[in-house]
């Protein structure tokens, strides 16, 4: 325990004990590359640091059966393969997540998982890529009613570049790693969206479902102080 600084030394990690005060959500534990025990014990840290929801991503069934043998009282929503401890205060923010395709449906699936997770509402739109412009179209007045959209695309990534023209609501782009060699396993998503000529879009990391939707969370904390005057 390092009492003060803000974190906890567990000899193998040193959980942020502070983050929940700044970032208004504790330390999100990045499952893959950690024993059980380890992460066990992270998520035991910081359970007792603070009030907000502790989540685990990128976990496996076996993985969490045995971290929730150890810190008992979690969910596992395998889906996702998120792992989580505490309901989350509601932050009364809408996020649309479109995915271009079916293929691009684990991304979706943790986007909203960890959206949802962390406060925010929800609400999935799938398959309306731009292969055919009129399934997008279709839903614009529901895209457009959001606060936030998370737009997921392989391929050639054009569709964040079409929804952001459509909406006004902030954009975050998810390149995915669906499709045929030339698409690079994400790359060229990913510098399809940083060029984009639809200005304003926030691009993540490829496949990153986490990353969009923590995107999200920091513009709904953003817009709730706003709105309150703080």
């Amino acid at each position: 325990m390092s009492a003060g600084r803000g974190f906890d030394d567990l000899g193998y990690a040193r959980p942020d004990t502070d983050r929940e005060a700044r970032f208004g959500l504790p330390e999100v534990i990045f499952g893959p590359g950690k024993t059980p025990e380890q992460v066990a014990g992270v998520a035991r840290s910081l359970l007792a640091a603070g009030d907000g929801p502790v989540l685990v991503t990128r976990i496996d069934r076996a993985g969490a059966d045995r971290v929730l043998d150890l810190v008992p009282g979690g969910r596992l929503d395998e889906a996702a393969r998120l792992l989580r401890w505490r309901e989350p205060v509601p932050l009364h923010f809408r996020v649309a997540v479109v995915a271009a395709g079916t293929s691009d449906g684990p991304v979706a699936v943790e986007a909203a998982a960890v959206a949802r997770a962390v406060g925010l509402e929800v609400e999935r739109i799938d398959d309306v890529g731009v292969a055919g412009l009129h399934r997008l179209l279709a839903e614009q007045d529901r895209i457009a009613k959001a606060d936030a959209v998370v737009c997921i695309a392989g391929m050639e990534g054009a569709l964040p570049s079409v929804v952001a023209g459509l909406v006004a609501a902030p954009v975050i782009a998810v390149p995915t790693s669906v499709g045929y060699g030339a698409a690079l396993e994400g790359v060229t998503a990913l510098l399809a969206m940083l060029t984009s000529c639809a200005a304003g879009i926030t691009v993540v990391n490829i496949d990153s479902g986490f990353g969009a939707a923590l995107a999200a969370f920091r513009i709904a904390r953003s817009a709730r102080r706003s709105g309150s005057g703080s």
